[in-house]
Formats: structure tokens, sequence, C-alpha cells
């Protein structure tokens, strides 16, 4: 039996892509708040390059044992508007906390470091305004960096005036770099313990250090689904939740080891199926395999809601820490089903809106006209906030306004990050709805006490 489940686990990860999609250390900065600005960022250089010295070494070497492709290596971090309200600090006081994370990214040779990130669902702290306004030069100037900001949550509303400020923010940030928005993720609902960039930070409520993982695989699930073509919706699930079970305890697996071996609490495993633009790496090819001609098409929220739903509940079966995001993301630039559908004229932003009502996250990864007004980029972000709130889920934006980019134009971002159609967004003004400011106030169901 042993044999067995060893030799499946080495033909899911040579013939199926399945991997663990990053092992990322959840790094506490609260105890490096200084009133001074350089002495803080020294003290944040300090401890991160102390505490993840040898997170690199540990993954390859478990990659190594296991025969387990560990893609990325990453770090989290406290919120960096919180650490910064100590200072007092400016937007290029700011600018400085992002460079000092870059540098401790650089020394350690992980991949990203995520938490330059301000939340503000119910109004600005501190610094928080100052981080934002911040965003565009410093993702210009750093090269690992990742930000996040949360804008609304299901207690408290959505802060329509960051809203606001937010779509201005995503068009100053593509124009001063072409990678800098693919690094920017706007929440509502944002969660504490994501292992998954750009959205990753280490919530206040964490330990000091701890280990997350996130597990992966859309071709295994969709090889599964091929043996049971024809059958009901009943064994598809179950067919899902078996194969979400095997997946997410190859990354208790991973994670418990690392925590082990770093002498790092372990955390959560995330097992979100996150694509890759690998041929047969595809969420979309899974929602095809259950019998839709092209995801886009009528039925595509259905099965999306069948999967998330089973994966979640293999996962739990899986292990006592299931965390982060966990279910299905439909991020368009690294799915090559996504990819075609957008090209045949078979799924629209439209869709895909009503796609986020069920998936892990929300609109991920999509290109639009460089000339998309900031209120209508707002307008997106207010939609997908209210989605939310709402259902009380995590719903997010990541945007990237192409500059001299039309409509069917592909723009190439490389690596994981893929390729992008640019896609159609609705020509009719929102920018009297997102001049009104203040907040949308939180759903009557918000309140529970």
């Amino acid at each position: 039996m042993e044999t067995n489940q060893i030799l499946e686990t080495i033909r899911m990860v040579e013939e199926e892509n399945l991997d663990i999609r990053t092992i990322t250390m959840g790094i506490s900065l609260l105890d490096c708040m200084d009133a001074d600005v350089d002495a803080a960022c020294e003290k944040i250089y300090q401890k991160i390059t102390t505490r993840a010295k040898d997170l690199v070494k540990v993954g390859e070497a478990i990659e190594m044992e296991y025969g387990i492709p560990i893609i990325n290596k990453r770090i989290s971090v406290t919120p960096i508007g919180i650490v910064a309200s100590a200072s007092r600090a400016t937007a290029q006081d700011c600018v400085k906390f992002a460079k000092t994370l870059d540098r401790a990214a650089q020394t350690v040779g992980v991949n990203f470091i995520g938490g330059y990130s301000a939340l503000v669902e119910k109004g600005y702290q501190g610094s928080d305004r100052a981080l934002i306004e911040s965003i565009p030069q410093a993702l210009a100037e750093t090269s690992f960096v990742c930000s996040s900001v949360n804008i609304g949550s299901t207690k408290t509303g959505i802060n329509m005036d960051a809203v606001k400020l937010m779509g201005e923010i995503i068009k100053y940030t593509a124009e001063a770099s072409d990678m800098g928005c693919a690094k920017l993720v706007v929440f509502a609902n944002a969660v504490e313990d994501n292992p998954f960039m750009a959205g990753a930070f280490h919530g206040v409520g964490e330990a000091d250090c701890v280990i997350n993982v996130g597990v992966s695989g859309p071709g295994v699930v969709k090889r599964a689904l091929e043996k049971v073509k024809g059958e009901s919706f009943d064994i598809v699930a179950e067919t899902v939740k078996k194969t979400a079970f095997k997946i997410t305890r190859m990354g208790q697996l991973v994670g418990r080891v690392a925590s082990e071996r770093l002498n790092v609490p372990f955390g959560i495993v995330d097992l979100s199926l996150a694509p890759t633009p690998a041929v047969g790496d595809s969420v979309a090819l899974i929602l095809e395999e259950m019998g839709l001609e092209s995801v886009g098409t009528h039925g595509t929220t259905a099965a999306l809601a069948l999967l998330n739903d089973a994966v979640k509940k293999g996962g739990v079966m899986a292990c006592n820490h299931v965390g982060g995001l966990s279910g299905a993301f439909i991020p368009v630039s690294e799915d090559a089903g996504m990819i075609k559908a957008v090209e045949n004229g078979l799924l629209n932003l439209e869709k895909l809106e009503a796609m986020t009502a069920i998936c892990s996250v929300g609109l991920d990864m999509i290109a639009i006209p460089g000339e998309t007004p900031a209120e209508t980029i707002a307008a997106m972000i207010a939609d997908e906030a209210a989605i939310g709130v709402i259902n009380h889920k995590t719903t997010a934006v990541r945007i990237i306004p192409a500059s001299g980019a039309q409509v069917g134009d592909m723009i190439e971002f490389g690596g994981l990050l893929g390729t992008a159609p640019v896609m159609k967004t609705n020509p009719a003004k929102s920018t009297d709805f997102i001049q009104r400011g203040g907040r949308i106030p939180a759903p009557i169901h918000s309140f529970k006490n």
C-alpha cells in the first residue's frame, strides 16, 4: 500500500504538475517598531535575515529528499502601515521600509516578500495613507516586495475613500513600472495567514514566526476527473474531495518537516488550486472536464462552486489547520484555459465577476486598457468588495492597466505570471458614484454580538 502511494505521488509530480506552490515564513515586526525610521529599518533587516536565514536551504533540502517540487520560498511580515506608525512615517519614509524588505529578501534568497500593506477597511491610522501613496514608487524601486491594501470587511463595510484612492494608485503604479501592478492587491476581508502573493501579510493575531504552506495541483484534479467522465455530480464531487485530500496531506507533510527543521511553529496549509501557464495546469480545464465546452459559458459558476466546495471538504479532512484562502484561484494571465476563453470571446469581465462570488479570491491578474479611468478601476474594486462583504468571503482585485495596449492585445509578464489578454471594460462612467466617498455600511448580518 505504501509503495503504491509513493508511486502515485511520483506520477502526480511528473505527469500532472503537482507541486508545493510555496512555503511562506510569517514574521512579526511588531517588536521592530521605533520612533526613528532608520533604527526601525535596521531592526527589520536584522530580524528577517536572522529568522529566515535557512528558509531557502531547508526548502531545497525537502525538495531533494521527498522529490516534491517547492516552487517558491517566501516571507510575509506584519503590515508595514502598522510598523511605520511608530515613526509617523511619510511616504518617503515608507519607501525606506520597502527597500529594507527588498534588501532582506535578497539576502536570504526568497522569491517574494509580502506585507507592504495597509488595513484601512474603516479608516486611516498612523502612516496608512502615507504607505498607500508610496506604493507606486516603492514597487518601482524594489524587486521582491509585494503590496496589499484591505479596503473593506463584512464587519465594517467598505471604505469608499480608500477605494477611490486605490483606483488612482493603481493607475500611478502602472505608469511607474511595468510589473508594479502584478505585485499589488486590493482586498476585502483579507486573511492574516495567506501564504500566496501578492496578498500575503503576517497578521497581528499570529505567532511571532510561523510556517504556512500553499499547495496546488489543478492538473491532478483534472486527471482524476478524466477517469469519471459522464458520471453524476455526486461522483465528481467525491472524486475532487479525495484528490484534494491527497494533495493536502502532501502539503501538511512538507509544512511539518519545514517547521521542525526551522524550529518555527507550523501554521496552516492553504489548499487553493493555483494554476500556472504550464500545459494542463489549469482551473479552467477542470471546469471544462465537467462538461463545459468552454469556461465562461452557462454553467461555469455552478461548476466552480462544486470544485471550490469539494476542495475545501477534502482539505479539512486531511489537515486540522487549513487556512489562508483555500479553494480555487481564477487568475486570467496564469491559466492557459482562461486565456483561451478570453481570446475566443467566451469569457468576459462580467462573467469573471460572477465567478468571483464562488472562487477563493476575485478579479486576479487581469489586464485592461491603460486609458481606463481611475474611477472605473475604483468601481471594479467596489464591486468585488461588495461581493466579499455581503457573502462573508475574501475578494480581491489585481488589475493591470496596460499602457498603450488595446483590447485583444497580449501582455507578457513571464514566469508564473504568464501572459494576459487585454480585456474590455464597460465604457459607461462611474465617476459620480466614486466621487461620493464615505463608507458603504456593513450589511445587517454583520451585527452578531
